[in-house]
């Protein structure tokens, strides 16, 4: 394989990798039951707080760890809005969302473009030295290697584990489960705040590594795009992963046509990842998805279901009392 293309592959793997953290963090979150849409602002605060920390203090990790806590914590004032309160997680998560972009605005304004940490690659003996796949995948930074990780991980608890099994259980039948013996809300805190910690992961990756700098507009939106994937993935890591990889590899080609097209075209170009997800949310609705199978080969119909049928957790965005009332 030319080894132009191979190094544009794995920048496409690299740049798609706080986004599948965003969006594996919000998986979690909403397999539970809990519509965090404070993502966007949350992913820019976190990326501000990391930044700044890891800079001040020349520490990845220290940078790491507290976009992860910012992240945290504006989650779990989602998810204690809904439990303690009984507030609307959609209402409560979309003022936090503004709230977490404009203070990320006001606060980032004395470190706009100042100079980040450089994120160095990190080959894995023996793994990198596979043709091909080695150079795409195995000589990476830290954030990159995080997200394989992730989606692995994610995909194996949730599917894989009894643990997983509650967690799906609490976001389908929180009744049910409340009388099984799990404790419903006490598990939608703790993946709550699992999926917060990732999406201010998320926000670090972009500002430590991505764009090395901070400036809101590099982050501004991501979190919508998120939120959309998720849709997109059905709620499962491996198909969330592949829709992020998508969109990064059409965020390539735009930028690939940047000095070929006009000033039109590349507005227009710009606009293909948005269409993109509007395009996937209509049909991963079952009913237009119904309505469109009839005209592709049926061969085709096994794989189309697999990749767009989607269904949320049933309990998604509902509230639990003890009693077991919504």
């Amino acid at each position: 394989m030319d080894e132009v293309l191979i190094n544009q592959i794995a920048g496409i793997v690299r740049s798609g990798a706080p986004l599948i953290l965003a969006a594996v963090g919000e998986t979690f979150t909403e397999r539970v039951g809990v519509v965090n849409l404070s993502l966007n602002g949350s992913l820019m605060l976190a990326g501000l707080a990391g930044f700044v920390i890891g800079v001040s203090t020349q520490s990845h990790i220290l940078g790491m760890v507290a976009a992860m806590a910012v992240g945290m914590v504006v989650a779990l004032i989602v998810a204690a809005s809904s439990i303690e309160l009984k507030q609307s997680q959609v209402a409560v998560g979309f003022v936090l969302t503004l709230l977490c972009r404009d203070l990320a605005i006001f606060l980032g304004e004395t470190w706009r473009n100042t100079k980040g940490l450089p994120t160095p690659n990190v080959t894995i003996p023996l793994l990198s030295q596979i043709p091909i796949i080695g150079e795409i995948f195995f000589q990476q930074d830290i954030f990159t290697y995080l997200s394989f990780i992730v989606v692995i991980a994610a995909a194996f608890w949730i599917f894989r584990t009894r643990a997983g099994l509650a967690l799906r259980s609490i976001g389908e039948r929180p009744e049910t489960s409340f009388a099984r013996g799990f404790k419903v809300n006490r598990t939608r805190y703790m993946y709550t705040a699992l999926g917060g910690a990732l999406v201010g992961l998320a926000g670090a990756a972009y500002t430590l590594n991505i764009f090395g700098t901070w400036a809101e507009s590099n982050v501004d939106g991501q979190g919508w795009i998120a939120l959309a994937i998720v849709i997109f993935g059905g709620w499962y890591p491996s198909r969330v992963a592949l829709g992020v990889y998508l969109v990064a590899a059409l965020r390539a080609f735009v930028n690939a046509q940047q000095t070929n097209a006009s000033q039109s075209t590349l507005q227009l170009l710009l606009l293909l990842p948005w269409l993109l997800m509007v395009v996937a949310l209509v049909l991963v609705s079952n009913k237009y998805l119904e309505r469109l199978l009839p005209y592709i080969p049926m061969w085709l119909h096994p794989p189309i279901r697999a990749l767009l049928r989607a269904r949320p957790p049933a309990a998604l965005g509902t509230t639990f009392d003890q009693e077991g009332r919504r």
